[in-house]
């Protein structure tokens, strides 16, 4: 089988241009900077194609001849001088690859949204229809779940498309704003972050790149048309998170409640910087408001249909942290 994947030199992409390498598909890699496609650059099954999902015509010729496509690339960070560059990668950039595909005559599209999209938990479990009572927290979400929309008319029109929704990824790879909890992990070990979000009780979840990689690629293999899948991990609150990653590394941090007001002070303070100076700011206030709610998730429908088997935190720290330990060892 012949796939493309658009933003294959992203967190999630590389690790699946490479799994799918190794198991012996053949891939059509797209990527816009030459340093970014170093890794997948000569490596067997893996051919680049440089372009962008913003323009047609170089998806087309990256599409050609393909079974598939796996449409990963996206515009992740948490804050962007212009808010619309949100909507013009992750929702008219989407668009383009779903008519191409059509016109190329692909047969799939796997299509990786986000849970951020799927509704915050109330005391009990969300799924992928659990309604949404909260408005979305940030342009990302906001983006994602537009594109959602399109997914849905496509389908409707007869288009083959999967959507998978990863939660929080973290795990051996590229260390950039989609591999954000891992950077965490590293500051944690270094002893550089030591703070938990309001009262530490929030609950998350987190999941092994991996498993995430795997999740797209049995979504391309057995999902249903039109359906979404939430490719999470272990539900876990601040507090959980660094016992068990304090367990995993042996070494225990003290760590400091930082209240919510205090984080909404800082946030404003860093998005005013950004205006003036330009420079991304650490964490928005929107991003904060997102600590206010519980994103307890459940997997059950892609264990169900997708035959989907994530790792606990315990175990996906400890490998975690043997890849930091490799890779400071390089550095020395």
């Amino acid at each position: 089988m012949k796939y493309l994947i658009t933003g294959a030199t992203g967190y999630i992409g590389i690790r699946l241009a490479q799994k799918l390498a190794a198991k012996g598909q053949f891939v059509q890699a797209l990527y816009r900077s030459e340093k970014k496609a170093t890794p997948l650059r000569n490596k067997p099954n893996i051919q680049l194609f440089h372009g962008d999902i913003l323009g047609r015509e170089s998806l087309k010729k990256a599409m050609e001849g393909c079974d598939g496509v796996f449409h990963v690339a996206a515009f992740a960070r948490p804050w962007a001088k212009d808010p619309q560059t949100f909507y013009r990668v992750n929702v008219e950039g989407a668009l383009n690859v779903f008519e191409v595909a059509k016109k190329v005559g692909v047969k799939r599209v796997v299509f990786t949204s986000t849970a951020g999209v799927i509704s915050p938990s109330e005391g009990k479990l969300s799924d992928e229809n659990t309604p949404r009572k909260f408005d979305y927290s940030t342009h990302y979400e906001r983006s994602k779940a537009a594109a959602e929309k399109i997914v849905s008319d496509l389908v409707k029109e007869g288009q083959d498309i999967v959507i998978v929704n990863p939660s929080r990824v973290y795990g051996p790879g590229l260390l950039s704003d989609s591999n954000g909890v891992t950077k965490m992990i590293k500051l944690y070990l270094k002893g550089k972050f030591r703070l938990l979000p309001g009262d530490g009780q929030s609950i998350g979840n987190y999941v092994f790149i991996d498993d995430v990689v795997e999740g797209h690629i049995r979504a391309m293999g057995k999902g249903r048309v039109g359906e979404r899948y939430l490719l999470g991990g272990e539900n876990a609150s601040f507090i959980e998170f660094f016992d068990l990653l304090s367990e995993a590394a042996g070494k225990r941090r003290r760590m400091v409640k930082m209240p919510i007001w205090a984080m909404n002070l800082a946030a404003h303070i860093f998005l005013w910087r950004a205006a003036i100076l330009g420079t991304p700011p650490l964490i928005t206030p929107t991003w904060v408001r997102k600590y206010l709610f519980h994103w307890e998730l459940s997997i059950e429908k892609a264990r169900r249909e997708l035959g989907y088997e994530p790792i606990g935190l315990g175990e996906g720290f400890r490998k975690t942290l043997v890849w930091l330990d490799a890779q400071n060892t390089e550095t020395r």
